[in-house]
């Protein structure tokens, strides 16, 4: 189904933002380029934008802005994986990930008190798929072969991971953030996860620790 997208006019009105103000956030990355769509109307070349998407990262910018400069804020937003190592200790006490998930993890990832940043992401991944209830723990370590293979191919671009399933058979994939992707008949898209969304809010969790 194709995202609804909303004009620069009606974003700036029901935002309350200025002009200046987004186009900042623009420059400095906090909002991404290709959100930024240019389209024929009947006033001539128009910037529309994915209306859910941009309501949703003005409302965090708007909320954040106050305790984080804008460098801090393009940091939080950026799809590159931070630098910062963190216990495993603090992401179970902290239920950013679960116990199971780090055990399931541990013979893919490796078993450490310290993980890096794209090593939890592994595993802040997983656990999101399995709570979601849509993969079985079966399949876990299908998603974290796949991640650890092919995450570092798109060198801090948006990318998606993407699990199909045919008569009980499932494929896990990662592909270019919003590009389309189609199947032979009788498969089934079971998730398609943003890692960029993930990195996002990873990244406001680990913030505090």
């Amino acid at each position: 189904m194709e995202e609804e997208l909303i004009s620069k006019k009606e974003l700036l009105d029901l935002t309350g933002i200025s002009y200046g103000q987004l186009y900042r956030w623009k420059r400095k990355q906090i909002i991404p380029e290709e959100w930024f769509i240019r389209k024929s109307a009947f006033t001539g070349q128009e910037t529309f934008f994915p209306k859910q998407r941009m309501l949703a990262r003005i409302d965090k910018i708007l909320h954040m802005k106050d305790g984080l400069s804008l460098d801090e804020l393009a940091e939080m937003f950026s799809p590159i994986p931070s630098g910062q190592s963190i216990r495993v200790l603090d992401i179970l006490e902290r239920n950013i990930v679960s116990r199971s998930s780090v055990e399931l993890a541990a013979p893919y990832v490796g078993q450490s008190e310290l993980y890096n940043f794209e090593q939890t992401l592994y595993l802040y991944i997983l656990d999101q798929c399995l709570l979601s209830g849509e993969m079985s723990l079966e399949e876990g370590p299908q998603l974290l072969r796949t991640l650890m293979e092919h995450y570092g191919k798109y060198e801090g671009k948006n990318c998606d991971v993407l699990m199909i399933r045919k008569m009980g058979m499932s494929v896990v994939m990662m592909l270019s953030a919003g590009s389309e992707a189609f199947f032979e008949s009788g498969a089934k898209i079971i998730f398609r996860v943003s890692v960029a969304k993930c990195i996002e809010e990873l990244k406001l969790k680990i913030s505090t620790l």
